[in-house]
Parts: structure tokens; C-alpha cells; sequence
């Protein structure tokens, strides 16, 4: 088995010294901004139809593992593109 490889305690590192910003748009609509230690500026967004049904926290989620799979896509990327 190759060593080729993104691992989730990669992942989870540039997590833990990631920055976020989370913030509230129209009553409805949640937006994360994370920066990456990179400096990279991944911004995700999620809402809903009625501001009733808001809720901050599982917008935050939503966006969140997003990000994180868009974390795992661009570290895949850079993986690949070293072993030209």
C-alpha cells in the first residue's frame, strides 16, 4: 500500500489551526468563512426559506463539513500535483 495518501489527522490538524467566522445574513442564511493556515479563504454558505426556522448552529454544521470536504479535495489536489 502506497504512503500516497491524505489522512484525516492530516486534515484534522489544518482544522484545528484554521480560523473561522461565522455570521448571519437576511435572518436566514448562514455564512462560514474559514482561513486556512495557508492563508486560503474557503466561505460557505447555507439557509433556509423561512427565518422561523433558522437556526445558527446547524447552519454552521452544514457549512462546516463543506469546508472540510473541500479542505480534503484541495489537499488531494496538492498531493497529486507533488508527485509529478
Amino acid at each position: 500500500m502506497s504512503n500516497n495518501k491524505v489522512t484525516q489527522e492530516h486534515i484534522q490538524k489544518i482544522m484545528d489551526n484554521s480560523e473561522f467566522e461565522i455570521s448571519t445574513a437576511f435572518d436566514k442564511c448562514t455564512v462560514v468563512s474559514c482561513k486556512l493556515p495557508s492563508g486560503f479563504v474557503i466561505t460557505e454558505s447555507s439557509a433556509c426559506v423561512d427565518p422561523a426556522n433558522y437556526d445558527i448552529k446547524l447552519g454552521a454544521e452544514i457549512c462546516t463539513k463543506r469546508i472540510v470536504d473541500k479542505v480534503w479535495e484541495l489537499e488531494g489536489y496538492k498531493l497529486q500535483h507533488s508527485m509529478k
